[in-house]
C-alpha cells in the first residue's frame, strides 16, 4: 500500500512536471491510464484523478491566459499600426483587415452612418466578398441597427436563425449571399456617440466567446478613436486647403483691383491731358482685353480698336438701352458687355467691350471706370453744347405736340437747330408696358438721329416726328425695330403726313386717339395709322376728311358712274338695303334679278373681291351715306336710277 501511495505522489510530481513543461493535454491522460493499469487503489487512483484535474484546469487557466497576452499584443501591433498617418480610406481598410486577422473570420467589414437620418454606408470590406461592397447603402432598423443607438456590442451564432433581432429582406438577401451564420459587431464611437459600425463575419455557426467580444469592443473603441482623428485632421487639412485658396483669391484680387485702380488713374491722366476718344479707347483695352467700341448718345461710333466688327455696331442700340436701364455695366449677349456714359440722368453714351474671356468683378468695375472717363472726355471736348442741342431738339418737339410756343416762334426755332419743317413727317407714339419705358426712351435717342428726326417723352409714351409721306409704313418700321429690343409689348400708332409746326399738334392729338382706338380693338402689341383703321379712322382724324374717306372705300366705283352713266352706286345702295338680296334690288331699281348681278360683278372688279365681308361691307355702306348726305346738303342730290342715260354698265 505505501508502495501505491508512493506511486501516486510521484504521478501528482509527474503532472506538475508536465505543466511546467507546456505538455500537451493528452499527456494528462497517459498518466492516469498507467496508474490504472498498474492496479493502483481507488483511493489514490482518486485523488490522482483530482491532482488530473487539476493540472487541466490549471493548464487551461494558463493557455487562456496567454492568449489573453497573444491577443493584446496583437491590439498594441494594431493601435501601433493605426497610428500610421493613414488617409481615413486606408485607415478603413487597415481596420477591416486587421479585425478580420485578429477573430480568425471569414469576411469584416465597416459601415458609417450617411447624412440620410437612421441610413449607413460600407465604407470599407475584406475577405472574399461580393454583397457587402463598398458605397452599398444598409436600410435603416435592420440587422446591427441596434448598436447605433445602445453602443453595446451584438454577437449572433447564426443570424438569420436568430429571432432576438429585427431583419430586413434586403440586409437579410446579401447575408445569405455570402453564406453568413455567426456575426459580431461593435460600434464605433466618438465624443458625441457611435458614427459606425465594425463587423466580423464567419461562413459557419460560430459562439463568440466574452474575451472575443470583449477584444472586438477595445478594437472598435480603438479604431473609433482613431477614424474620428482622421476625419477632423481630413476636415482640418480642407479647412487650412481653402483658407489658403481664399488667400491666394485675396491676394490675386488685391493685385487685380491695383492694376483697375493704376489703369484708371493712368486713365484719367490721359483725358485731362486731352487725348482724343481712340487713344482712350486703345490705352483702356489694355487692361480689359478683347475689342472695346465708345459711342455717343445718338449711337455714333466715337472710337474702336482693332477688331471691331458690323455686327458690334448693330448692337449698339441695344446695349445702350439695356446698360442705361440698369444703370451700370451690363452682359447683353454672350462675350458682349455694355457701361453707360452718363452725365446726371443725361445719356451720352456707352461704352462696348466684346470678349471671349469671362469678365470678372474687376473687370466689370474696369469697364464702369472706363465710362467714367469717357464721360469725363466727352464733357472735355464739348458735349456739354452736344447735350444741350440734343436737349434743345427735344424741347422743341414738346412745344410743337403740346401747341406751346406760336407757328412763327416754332418755325425759327426748327430752322436754327437744323430741322426742316416744310417737309413731309409723320407723327409716331410709341407706348412700351412697364418697365421697358426707361429703355425705350434710351433706343429713341438712337433711333431718331439715325433717321433725322425728333424725339421726346410725352407721358411715360416715346414721341417721334420722323421723315415720311406713309404713316402706316413709318409706325411699322418704329415697332419692327423697337419690339425686338425691348422684348416687351410695344403698341405704335402713327397720323400724318404734315408739313410745317401748325398740323404736328393736331397730328399728334390724332395719333393718341388712334392708340386708344388699338386698345380697345384688342390691337396692342402692334402698330397702325389713323388711315389704315377705316371710319374708325375717320372718327378719329381731328380734320374728318369726309372726301378722302369716301374716295378711299369706293372711289373706282363713283368714277365709273362718272364717267361712264352707270348706275353701279344706286345698285350697291339697294343691294344693302334688301339685306343681300340681289332679287330684292332688282324689284326697288325696275330691273331684271341677271341686270344687278352682271353689275355687283362689276363692282366686285373695281372694289376687289372681299367688299361684301363684315368690315367692308361696313364701310362701303358708311361711304354710300355719307356720298348721298353729303350731296343732300350741298343741292347736287343724285339723279335717279331712272333717269340717267346710258347702259347698265355690263
Amino acid at each position: 500500500m505505501l508502495r501505491h501511495e508512493a506511486e501516486a505522489n510521484l504521478d501528482a510530481v509527474a503532472i506538475l512536471e508536465l505543466l511546467a513543461s507546456d505538455a500537451p493535454p493528452d499527456r494528462f491522460e497517459s498518466l492516469l491510464t498507467r496508474a490504472r493499469s498498474s492496479g493502483m487503489p481507488g483511493p489514490q487512483l482518486d485523488r490522482l484523478e483530482n491532482a488530473r484535474k487539476l493540472g487541466l484546469h490549471i493548464y487551461s487557466q494558463l493557455d487562456r491566459r496567454h492568449q489573453r497576452e497573444a491577443s493584446l499584443s496583437a491590439l498594441v501591433d494594431i493601435a501601433r499600426e493605426l497610428s500610421a498617418p493613414y488617409d481615413l480610406k486606408t485607415l478603413l481598410k487597415v481596420t477591416t483587415r486587421r479585425a478580420r486577422m485578429l477573430l480568425g473570420a471569414d469576411i469584416s467589414y465597416i459601415t458609417l452612418l450617411t447624412s440620410e437620418k437612421g441610413t449607413a454606408r460600407v465604407e470599407a470590406s475584406d475577405g472574399h466578398v461580393s454583397s457587402f461592397h463598398v458605397g452599398m447603402r444598409i436600410p435603416q432598423g435592420a440587422g446591427s441597427s441596434d448598436v447605433l443607438t445602445t453602443s453595446a456590442p451584438f454577437w449572433s451564432a447564426d443570424y438569420l436563425a436568430d429571432a432576438r433581432f429585427p431583419h430586413h429582406e434586403r440586409l437579410d438577401e446579401m447575408v445569405r449571399a455570402e453564406e453568413l451564420r455567426g456575426i459580431m459587431a461593435v460600434p464605433l464611437c466618438h465624443s458625441s456617440g457611435p458614427f459606425g459600425v465594425l463587423h466580423v463575419a464567419d461562413r459557419e455557426p460560430r459562439h463568440f466567446s466574452a474575451d472575443e467580444v470583449s477584444l472586438m469592443s477595445s478594437l472598435g473603441d480603438l479604431a473609433g478613436a482613431v477614424i474620428e482623428k482622421s476625419r477632423l485632421m481630413d476636415r482640418t487639412a480642407a479647412e487650412v486647403e481653402m483658407l489658403q485658396r481664399r488667400t491666394d483669391e485675396a491676394e490675386a484680387g488685391h493685385r487685380q483691383w491695383q492694376k483697375v485702380c493704376d489703369l484708371h488713374e493712368f486713365l484719367m491722366s490721359q483725358v485731362l491731358s486731352g487725348c482724343d476718344p481712340q487713344s482712350l479707347a486703345e490705352a483702356a483695352v489694355d487692361g480689359l482685353g478683347g475689342v472695346l467700341t465708345l459711342c455717343a448718345g445718338d449711337g455714333t461710333v466715337l472710337a474702336s480698336t482693332a477688331g471691331a466688327q458690323r455686327d458690334d455696331e448693330l448692337m449698339i442700340p441695344r446695349a445702350m438701352m439695356d446698360a442705361h436701364a440698369e444703370g451700370k455695366a451690363v452682359q447683353v449677349e454672350d462675350g458682349l458687355w455694355a457701361a453707360p456714359v452718363v452725365m446726371s440722368d443725361e445719356n451720352l453714351g456707352a461704352v462696348l467691350l466684346r470678349t471671349e474671356r469671362p469678365l470678372r468683378e474687376s473687370g466689370i468695375r474696369l469697364l464702369g471706370l472706363v465710362a467714367q472717363a469717357t464721360a469725363v472726355l466727352l464733357l472735355r471736348q464739348n458735349s456739354h453744347g452736344i447735350v444741350m442741342e440734343s436737349q434743345a431738339r427735344d424741347g422743341l418737339l414738346d412745344d410743337l405736340v403740346n401747341r406751346a410756343r406760336s407757328t412763327r416762334e416754332l418755325d425759327r426755332r426748327a430752322r436754327k437747330l437744323g430741322v426742316a419743317l416744310e417737309k413731309s413727317y409723320v407723327v409716331v407714339v410709341a407706348s412700351p408696358v412697364g418697365d421697358a419705358r426707361r429703355k425705350a426712351m434710351i433706343w429713341a435717342s438712337s433711333y431718331a438721329h439715325r433717321n433725322d428726326g425728333l424725339k421726346s417723352e410725352q407721358a411715360g409714351r416715346v414721341v417721334f416726328l420722323l421723315p415720311g409721306a406713309d404713316a402706316a409704313k413709318v409706325a411699322r418700321e418704329v415697332h419692327n425695330d423697337l419690339s425686338p429690343l425691348l422684348r416687351h409689348l410695344v403698341t405704335v400708332s402713327a397720323a400724318g403726313p404734315v408739313s410745317g409746326a401748325g398740323p404736328i399738334h393736331r397730328s399728334y392729338l390724332e395719333a393718341l386717339r388712334c392708340l386708344e382706338v388699338m386698345g380697345a380693338l384688342g390691337l396692342s402689341g402692334r402698330s397702325a395709322a389713323a388711315s389704315e383703321l377705316g371710319f374708325l379712322g375717320l372718327l378719329v382724324s381731328d380734320d374728318h376728311d369726309v372726301d378722302a374717306f369716301i374716295e378711299s372705300v369706293i372711289g373706282p366705283v363713283a368714277r365709273y358712274d362718272d364717267q361712264r352713266l352707270t348706275q353701279l352706286t344706286d345698285t350697291l345702295e339697294a343691294f344693302f338695303h334688301a339685306s343681300g338680296s340681289p332679287t330684292h334690288a332688282a324689284k326697288t331699281l325696275h330691273v331684271h334679278p341677271n341686270t344687278v348681278a352682271r353689275r355687283l360683278e362689276r363692282v366686285s372688279e373695281l372694289l376687289g373681291e372681299g367688299w361684301q365681308h363684315p368690315d367692308r361691307a361696313l364701310e362701303v355702306q358708311l361711304a354710300l351715306k355719307l356720298r348721298r348726305m353729303r350731296s343732300a346738303l350741298m343741292g347736287r342730290e343724285p339723279l335717279a336710277g331712272g333717269h340717267r342715260a346710258g347702259g347698265d354698265g355690263e
